[in-house]
């Protein structure tokens, strides 16, 4: 983001709370939590487990709706938005990665992909999208013969090809190793970069971090804290 530029605030999250209700027990996801994502900007939820990073992803994408408080998708207000609207905004607008890879065995990985496209307003080709993230040459191999990694990132091209504005990734390198975590992320950081699409990563991983130009910590469904980096590192600097 240039510094001489006002930033378009992508969402806003206006003291949001999440309460599940576990039989007689209330479990409190998110307690006020208010923040805002910019276009075009890199941004990691770091926290441990249970700090409530996937719960504010989820309401972000649409996938689950706030207690109390407002989400705004530039000007459209999330928190009024019934399913079927809710569905539709999730079509158009976001990209979801998460840890576990959910292709389909039986579809080669171009196949996979074109389920996305087959739905979006304005896709593009699968074999571009495979191309995005250096996989054009395995388009036509099934998932059993794709390594973990690639498979995560025939993933990433199927939340891609619709032309998301938004990029909502939970945990994606989490059933990675580290060699095969990192090539994962050089191809999230590259849709970034070359697409402009507004990415959000969640992690507990503190090294990942750097790759963000916006840290945003998660503790006991509150923000601990927000840092910016005035370096973003490559994901091939990062070790862990």
């Amino acid at each position: 983001m240039s510094a001489t530029t006002t930033p378009t605030a992508v969402f806003r999250a206006a003291d949001i709370t999440k309460i599940y209700q576990m039989g007689e027990v209330q479990v409190h996801a998110l307690r006020g939590v208010s923040m805002q994502l910019f276009e075009n900007e890199f941004v990691v939820l770091l926290g441990a487990s249970g700090s409530g990073k996937s719960t504010l992803l989820n309401i972000l994408g649409g996938l689950d709706s706030p207690t109390s408080g407002s989400v705004h998708y530039l000007d459209h207000d999330l928190t009024a938005s019934d399913d079927a609207q809710l569905t539709r905004y999730r079509r158009k607008n976001v990209g979801f990665v998460f840890q576990f890879y959910n292709l389909i065995p039986s579809l080669t990985a171009r196949e996979n992909v074109e389920l996305i496209t087959e739905i979006a307003d304005s896709p593009m080709q699968a074999l571009d999208a495979l191309e995005i993230v250096g996989l054009g040459e395995r388009a036509n191999h099934f998932p059993a013969q794709l390594s973990g990694g690639e498979q995560q990132r025939v993933a990433i091209a199927r939340a891609i090809a619709k032309n998301p504005k938004v990029l909502l990734c939970d945990e994606p390198t989490g059933a990675l190793d580290v060699h095969t975590g990192i090539i994962v992320l050089q191809a999230i950081a590259r849709i970034n970069r070359e697409l402009g699409t507004t990415t959000a990563v969640i992690t507990h991983n503190a090294e990942i971090a750097k790759m963000a130009d916006r840290v945003i910590s998660l503790s006991d469904g509150q923000i601990s804290g927000v840092q910016c980096n005035d370096d973003r590192w490559e994901a091939s600097q990062l070790k862990w």
